[in-house]
């Protein structure tokens, strides 16, 4: 199980980036604007997946740090990408203490409004499929604004991995 975790991490921040990337090419103006009216803004949307994943990642670190920045904080993309880039080596640093035991080991994790209690093994894939789900939100907004979607399925992914033959 340890190693699906490694993949799905090493795949949501391949697809993150990829996304990000696509990202750049709105104008300020565009990045933090409604795509059509009631819809969140790109920007919203990529803050959610970046604080989202460091809320979570802290959560299962045992880091009792509450501050979390708000959106205001990270005005650009690569304000986002950064969050992200600190949620991941979150997960590097969690990564070798994640035993079949302590992946199996119910916690309830409290914040935010909320009270959780799983396993850790349930909050990783939870993690993983929440951006899956926003990052197909945003290639949605970006269409909207003319830009072309980056392709974040997962077999794209493990195509990259793989040497492939000439």
């Amino acid at each position: 199980m340890q190693d699906d975790f490694v993949a799905l991490f090493a795949y949501d921040r391949w697809a993150n980036r990829k996304v990000l990337d696509s990202c750049r090419k709105l104008t300020a103006e565009q990045y933090v604007a409604e795509p059509v009216p009631g819809w969140s803004s790109v920007r919203s949307t990529v803050y959610h997946i970046a604080l989202v994943t460091e809320i979570h990642l802290r959560k299962l670190t045992g880091d009792p740090d509450n501050r979390f920045p708000t959106e205001a904080d990270l005005t650009t993309v690569d304000d986002a990408a950064r969050l992200l880039e600190r949620a991941y080596r979150r997960f590097e640093e969690l990564q070798p203490t994640l035993t079949p035991e302590r992946l199996n080991t119910v916690y309830t994790l409290r914040g935010g409004g909320f009270t959780l209690t799983l396993p850790p093994w349930a909050m990783l894939r939870h993690i993983v499929n929440h951006s899956t789900y926003h990052r197909g939100q945003v290639a949605s907004k970006l269409k909207r604004f003319g830009v072309e979607q980056p392709t974040t399925d997962f077999p794209f992914w493990v195509i990259e991995q793989i040497p492939q033959e000439k």
